[in-house]
């Protein structure tokens, strides 16, 4: 049975803009008292990524992936009008301007609020990602089912 007090969101994006409103969603309801996890998976986890590890046993195609997709919290594209680059600066000076949290801070936030970060184990192994090359943050790896666990347990599922 589905608990009214439990939410899962799956961030399956690797762009700041998803993230923003996948932290921005999570840190609200966390702050209402839902228990919040979320479930990272292929670029979802730039969001986890210590920038530039990958895993020891990295093959090539694995290596040029990282080489292609090396951002972190700190440094992810915009979904449009990222214009190489400028696009998210511009947009983390309009949100400091507005006084919008920025997604390391919304990060960091949600960690405070008790929010529960699950690396998905199936997309680490294919993006060459083992435990090292993940912030410290991270609570859990694990695959599918344990996401299916949480959603089935959850009143909330969101897919960003």
């Amino acid at each position: 049975m589905a608990d009214n007090n439990k939410m899962t969101i799956i961030l399956f994006s690797g762009e700041m803009d998803k993230a923003l409103a996948a932290f921005t969603l999570a840190t609200t309801a966390a702050s209402m008292g839902i228990k919040v996890s979320i479930f990272f998976t292929f670029w979802g986890l730039s969001v986890l990524r210590r920038g530039g590890v990958l895993a020891k046993q990295a093959n090539f195609l694995q290596k040029m992936f990282g080489f292609l997709n090396s951002g972190t919290k700190e440094k992810l594209p915009l979904t449009k009008l990222n214009f190489a680059g400028a696009g998210p600066e511009m947009m983390k000076m309009l949100m400091k301007q507005k006084k919008m949290a920025s997604l390391p801070e919304l990060f960091k936030l949600s960690r405070e609020l008790g929010v529960k970060f699950i690396a998905c184990t199936t997309s680490c192994n294919v993006m060459g990602l083992d435990r090292e090359a993940l912030v410290d943050e991270v609570d859990e790896m694990a695959g599918a089912a344990t996401y299916l666990g949480e959603a089935k347990e959850s009143n909330i599922n969101l897919f960003v």
